[in-house]
């Protein structure tokens, strides 16, 4: 399971981004749907939020799911 920080929440739309606490230079951000959310709802999350989750590949890039408020 990895941890992150709530990136942005996209206004008026049910996703948003995390920054991994172990990203490296060039890595992107997690992408995360409120699906994902375990335990909360996506209106609980604030921007700067610790979280823990695991990441999934997509044909997009990195996926976050089983996402939980730290």
């Amino acid at each position: 399971m990895s941890t992150g920080t709530i990136k942005k929440i996209v206004e008026g739309k049910p996703f948003g981004f995390i920054t991994p606490d172990d990203q490296q230079p060039g890595d992107k951000d997690v992408f995360f749907h409120q699906e994902s959310l375990v335990g909360i709802s996506l209106d609980e999350l604030r921007e700067g939020d610790k979280v823990s989750f695991d990441i999934e590949a997509s044909d997009k890039g990195p996926k976050a799911s089983n996402v939980k408020k730290s």
